[in-house]
């Protein structure tokens, strides 16, 4: 079993900033892959962004130059740095976790998610 614990969601006001973190533990052997979605009411879960093992990074189209993923690989940790925040942000962020466990078997977990909300 491998869980995703996020924390850093909270109200912000519009140009705000926010910083979610997501730490895996559990039976890991190794992360292949970490990122973030959100969901907002009434719409389906989107990708926001993902980092590979090796850094390599993927970001939506309509965060990108705005938010900044980053992973910590000792700490089995992703972060999500979120800048100059728009009211249309605002959303329930899920961070998601691939790879392999302790005994071979592949895991892709997602964590309980964080509301974020920008508003004035």
């Amino acid at each position: 079993q491998v869980q995703l614990a996020e924390s850093g969601g909270g109200l912000v006001q519009p140009g705000g900033s926010l910083r979610l973190s997501c730490a895996a533990s559990g039976s890991i052997f190794s992360i292949n892959a970490m990122g973030w979605f959100r969901q907002a009411p009434g719409e389906e879960r989107e990708l926001v962004a993902t980092i590979t093992g090796s850094g390599n990074t993927n970001y939506a189209d309509s965060v990108k130059g705005r938010f900044t993923i980053s992973r910590d690989n000792a700490k089995n940790t992703v972060y999500l740095q979120m800048s100059s925040l728009k009211p249309e942000d605002t959303a329930v962020y899920f961070c998601n976790a691939v790879g392999l466990t302790a005994w071979g078997s592949t895991f892709g977990s997602w964590g309980q998610g964080t509301q974020v909300t920008v508003s004035s």
